[in-house]
């Protein structure tokens, strides 16, 4: 009896996750007490970091909260940091919470419209690379006004409707009825072909459109969630803020662009993939029955969704408000118009976003182990030793190569926290301060497109439900991701250290 329950609770720990990650993480937790105790916490603190990074890694293993928040519970119990720094530090990034808790959901809420609305551009438009080129465009406008990951959401729920429109009629059923559409059992053979083509085809729009946030995310005080805390910390409105990172941030955008559709034209790493005519064809006859049956409330629905999505970025571009309270409208005006008013459907909006805005909290709370073991320290007085026009290069490479291995909110809470305390202790000029804000902004922002790690929205659409379904694993966003990353980091270095 007892050696059941041993092995139903090694079999409940962490799910169906590997057994060699399991042990990984039984490791971890053992290590990390005996380096405590052995080499210090300030070596303890550094390998927990890095063990972080490790479960951001494996995402696909195993949703990082879980093994995430196991590492820092063991770290609050070892008193490498307190309930009370956590406290703190979930306060002073607590618009990073809000626009996660309500802006996701809000945008959940515009599905219709934006499926409507990407529908008619995949298939009004022929040319993949045109296609390509304007969903990374539509993506960096929006990510200039919705925070990345709001609009990441956006392009999952259209990619999911897409693939689930055609999986459903591929395997014979309805694509207006709910279906298992994740399993490929009852696909006749004959349609496998054409499904890893739209695999393929819906992979390389899904990465661009990833590329995308962070093109247009990097340019606004709400394209990221750093961009908030950033701006928080250095006082800029949405306008200012544009204004001051825009010598980097546009020519990246430009940049960025013509690399997608090189990218097509070329047919390199693993893009140029075209959409099937039989899927085309399936996609097409969806859109024009649902044109033909929508009703006039769905039409008034459809409207009342627009005028949010108008309302919202006047909202964000003049910041009448906080975020996640701009969000939050945008949820009372739907539903309140739109005909929802139970409890289910409202509480379906926030399932997407809640699980990463717990994942953030443990983020902060890593944060709060660097800040009491002051595990970044010597690196930050390193670079304020170099001279002063070094320093806004070095600070971007330093920031780059941190965020492509671990989350850029992450670094960038770090990074600007250090820099700041050096301005108030009066080691540099308030001029200065702005360039190296910037560089920390745009570092932790371009290189970052290198790994899902550094990326919210990649880790989000990563370990959304879209990622299994047409096979995005992390090497292969890691592969798919090489060329941007060369790109923008370079012209984002180049573009710090000579032209701020």
């Amino acid at each position: 009896m007892s050696g059941s329950i041993a092995q139903a609770f090694a079999h409940n720990f962490l799910g169906q996750s590997p057994r060699w990650y399991k042990a990984t993480i039984v490791g971890f937790l053992i290590l990390n007490a005996l380096v405590l105790f052995t080499a210090g916490p300030v070596a303890a603190g550094w390998l927990l970091v890095i063990e972080f990074i490790f479960t951001l890694a494996m995402a696909l293993k195993c949703y990082p909260l879980m093994p995430g928040g196991l590492l820092l519970i063991e770290a609050l119990l070892l008193k490498m940091t307190t309930p009370q720094a956590l406290y703190d530090e979930l306060l002073h990034n607590f618009p990073v919470i809000l626009l996660l808790m309500f802006m996701v959901a809000g945008i959940y809420f515009m599905k219709d419209l934006l499926l409507f609305l990407f529908s008619r551009l995949l298939l009004g438009v022929r040319s993949k690379a045109a296609l390509a080129l304007m969903f990374c465009f539509l993506s960096a406008f929006l990510s200039a006004f919705l925070d990345a990951l709001t609009v990441t959401a956006v392009i999952i729920s259209a990619a999911v409707g897409f693939y689930s429109v055609y999986h459903r009629v591929a395997s014979g059923n309805d694509p207006r009825q709910d279906s298992e559409f994740s399993d490929d059992q009852h696909l006749p053979t004959l349609h496998h072909e054409d499904l890893n083509q739209f695999r393929a085809f819906l992979r390389s729009l899904l990465m661009h459109g990833a590329v995308g946030t962070a093109l247009g995310g990097v340019c606004t005080l709400v394209g990221e969630p750093q961009n908030l805390l950033i701006g928080h910390e250095m006082g800029w409105h949405f306008g200012e803020f544009f204004q001051k990172v825009a010598p980097v941030s546009l020519p990246v955008l430009v940049a960025g662009l013509v690399t997608c559709v090189l990218l097509e034209k070329l047919r390199w790493f693993g893009y140029g993939t075209l959409l099937p005519d039989n899927v085309r064809a399936v996609l097409a006859n969806y859109a024009a029955e649902d044109n033909a049956k929508r009703t006039p409330r769905q039409t008034a629905a459809l409207l009342v969704q627009g005028a949010a999505a108008l309302i919202l970025m006047g909202c964000l571009a003049f910041h009448l408000a906080e975020v996640g309270l701009i969000g939050l409208m945008v949820i009372v005006l739907i539903t309140a118009f739109t005909g929802i008013t139970d409890e289910h459907r409202l509480g379906s909006a926030f399932k997407d976003a809640m699980p990463f805005t717990a994942l953030l909290v443990v983020f902060f709370a890593v944060v709060a182990v660097i800040h009491d073991q002051q595990l970044f320290a010597p690196l930050i007085h390193w670079v304020l030793a170099l001279p002063v026009d070094q320093q806004p290069g070095m600070l971007f490479i330093a920031n780059g190569l941190l965020s492509a291995i671990s989350d850029n909110v992450f670094v960038a809470t770090i990074y600007i926290t250090e820099v700041k305390q050096a301005f108030l202790a009066g080691h540099m000029s308030r001029e200065h301060f702005e360039t190296l804000a910037i560089a920390i902004n745009t570092g932790t922002n371009l290189p970052s497109v290198a790994t899902p790690n550094g990326q919210a929205a990649f880790l989000f659409l990563l370990t959304s439900a879209i990622a299994p379904l047409v096979r995005l694993s992390y090497g292969r966003m890691v592969w798919m991701a090489v060329p941007y990353t060369v790109v923008m980091g370079s012209l984002g270095w180049y573009a710090v250290s000579y032209w701020l």
